[in-house]
C-alpha cells in the first residue's frame, strides 16, 4: 500500500484553495460539502469559482499568494497553471506540518484527493496514488454502478440502533453476525426497497424480543433491457446480484443473465412462436413456489415487463399468494432499439405521437384495428413481428397506407450484431427474409433519419446506407 487512506473531518475548519479558476472550483466544492470554511487566494477569479464567490458560497482574498497564508488552515489546494507559485504552496505548507495537495503534481502533494463514491454517511474513496486519475474516475463510475443511492439511509438506520444493539447483544461476534444478518436479511432489504419505516419498525422490534423476522422470499420482476447490459438500471444490477435463482427467457441477453451471482441457480423458461418449454401458467406457478421456500427470485424479463413482457399476470399469482414482490422497470424495446437505430420515435417534422402494437398473432391471423392504424401519423412499432411484417405491411396498404410509406426493421438492437434494415412497405418485406428474433418493427417518415442519425455500429466496418439499399450490418457484411 502506497499511501494511507484517512477521512478527515473538515466539519467547520479553516481550508485555502489557492488560484481561481475551473478547477480551483472543483476542489473547493469538494471542501465545502464535508463542511468546511473555505477561502480562496487569486488575483482574479472567474467561471464557477467568481459565481461561487457571489453566491456567498467562498470567501476571496484579492491578492498574489504568500507564505505566512496557509497559516490556520487545515488543508491547503493549489491550483494554479503556475509551477513557481505552485511549489511555493507545498513548501509553505511542508515546513508547517500543513496537509497540501496541488492539483496534477503527484510529487508535490502531501495527500491525494481520490474519486470518490458518496453516498452519506457511507464514502468510498478510490485512489491510484495519482498515477492515473483517469482510471481512478472509471473505477469509481463501475462502483457507482453497484452500489444504490439507499445505502446511504441504510447506514443512518444502523447507526441509531448502533447502541441499543451494544446494550442488547453482548459479544463482539455475537454482535457481528446480527449486524449481518440485518443488513443482508429482510430487514437491509426494506431499506433498499425503499420501506426505511417498516425496516425500522422491524428492527426495534428484533432488539426487543431477540426474534428476527423470517423471510418468506421475494420475486423482483426486472426489466432487463433490449439488449445491451449497460441498459441495466443500478436497482435492476443490484437484485439480480443479490438473487438465489435467476429466472429468465430468450429475449434476455446472456451477458445480462452472467451478471448474477456465480452460486446463483439459473432457470430457463424460453419461449418463441410455436415452441413453449413453460407456458406461462407454469411460469408464474414456479416464481410463487421459489419465493414460497424462502428464495430471492430475479425474473428477468426482456425490455421492460409491463409492455408487452406479461409481468402483470406474474405478480398478479404472487400478489393472491400474498407473497413479497418487487418490479423494476426496463428500457423497453421500442426505445433503447430506436435510439441504437439513430431512429427518434417522435419528431416535430415528422410525427407527433408514437403508438406501441403487438404484432405476435393468435392463430393464423393478426387481429388489429388495421384502418386505425393506417390512417393514424402515429410512429408505429410493432413488438414481436418478424413473422408477421409481411402481413403487418400488407394490411397497412390494404387499408390505405401508401405503398411508398417508410419502414425499418431492427435485428438484434442494442447489441454487437444489430442490423438495420430499411425501405418501405413494398420494399422492406423481401428484404428481411434472412432476419432472426428479437427484432421489432417501425412504421413511419422517422425511420428515414436512421441514414443520417444512425451511430451505433457495433464492431464492424459499416457500409453506407441508403432507404432502399441492401441490409445495413452493424457488424459488416454477413
Amino acid at each position: 500500500m502506497d499511501q494511507l487512506p484517512i477521512f478527515m473531518n473538515l466539519r467547520d475548519k479553516d481550508c485555502l484553495v489557492v488560484g481561481g479558476g475551473a478547477v480551483a472550483a472543483r476542489k473547493a466544492d469538494l471542501m465545502r460539502a464535508a463542511g468546511a470554511r473555505v477561502t480562496v487566494v487569486a488575483p482574479a477569479v472567474s467561471g464557477e469559482t467568481r459565481r461561487m464567490v457571489d453566491d456567498g458560497r467562498l470567501a476571496w482574498h484579492e491578492a498574489e499568494f504568500a507564505d505566512a497564508m496557509v497559516a490556520g488552515n487545515r488543508l491547503v489546494i493549489a491550483a494554479t497553471d503556475e509551477t513557481q507559485v505552485n511549489r511555493a504552496v507545498f513548501a509553505a505548507c511542508e515546513c508547517r506540518g500543513i496537509p497540501v495537495n496541488v492539483a496534477d503534481q503527484p510529487e508535490l502533494c502531501s495527500f491525494i484527493l481520490p474519486g470518490i463514491v458518496d453516498r452519506s454517511p457511507v464514502t468510498i474513496a478510490v485512489s491510484t496514488g495519482g498515477r492515473s486519475p483517469v482510471l481512478a474516475r472509471l473505477m469509481r463510475a463501475r462502483l457507482e454502478t453497484l452500489i444504490p443511492a439507499s445505502f446511504g439511509r441504510l447506514a443512518n438506520l444502523l447507526g441509531r440502533y448502533r447502541q441499543a444493539a451494544k446494550d442488547r447483544i453482548h459479544g463482539l461476534e455475537t454482535r457481528k453476525r446480527f449486524w449481518e444478518d440485518v443488513i443482508d436479511g429482510p430487514i437491509g432489504n426494506l431499506v433498499l426497497s425503499g420501506k426505511e419505516r417498516e425496516a425500522e419498525g422491524q428492527l426495534a422490534q428484533l432488539l426487543t424480543d431477540k426474534a428476527a423476522p423470517t423471510d418468506s422470499g421475494e420475486v423482483y420482476l426486472i426489466g432487463a433491457g433490449p439488449g445491451d447490459p449497460d441498459l441495466l438500471t443500478f436497482r435492476a444490477l443490484r437484485l439480480l446480484q443479490k438473487a438465489d435463482v435467476v429466472v429468465y427467457d430468450r429475449l434476455v441477453a446472456p451477458a445480462i443473465v452472467d451478471l448474477a451471482r456465480r452460486e446463483a441457480e439459473r432457470i430457463y423458461v424460453g419461449k418463441r412462436a410455436g415452441h413453449h418449454s413453460c407456458s406461462q401458467e407454469d411460469i408464474s406457478g414456479l416464481l410463487r413456489d421459489l419465493a414460497a421456500q424462502g428464495k430471492r427470485v430475479a425474473r428477468l424479463k426482456g425490455g421492460d415487463p409491463f409492455i408487452f413482457g406479461r409481468g402483470g399476470e406474474e405478480i398478479e399469482v404472487l400478489a393472491a399468494a400474498g407473497l413479497p414482490f418487487q418490479v423494476v422497470p426496463g428500457i423497453t424495446a421500442a426505445s433503447g432499439c430506436a435510439a441504437y437505430a439513430g431512429i427518434p420515435l417522435t419528431h416535430r417534422d415528422h410525427a407527433q405521437s408514437v403508438r406501441f402494437v403487438t404484432g405476435h398473432r393468435r392463430g393464423d391471423e393478426l387481429d388489429l384495428d388495421w384502418k386505425n392504424l393506417a390512417e393514424s401519423r402515429d410512429t408505429l412499432v410493432f413488438y414481436m413481428s418478424l413473422g408477421s411484417a409481411r402481413q403487418i405491411c400488407d394490411q397497412l396498404i390494404a387499408h390505405g397506407m401508401a405503398r411508398g410509406g417508410k419502414a425499418a426493421l431492427i435485428e438484434r438492437g442494442t447489441t454487437d450484431n444489430q442490423r438495420v434494415y430499411t425501405g418501405t412497405l413494398t420494399t422492406l418485406p423481401n428484404k428481411i427474409t434472412a432476419a432472426e428474433s428479437p427484432s421489432l418493427l417501425i412504421v413511419g417518415e422517422v425511420t428515414q433519419l436512421h441514414d443520417s442519425l444512425g451511430w451505433f455500429h457495433g464492431r464492424g466496418d459499416i457500409p453506407t446506407v441508403f432507404p432502399d439499399s441492401e441490409p445495413y450490418l452493424a457488424k459488416g457484411a454477413a
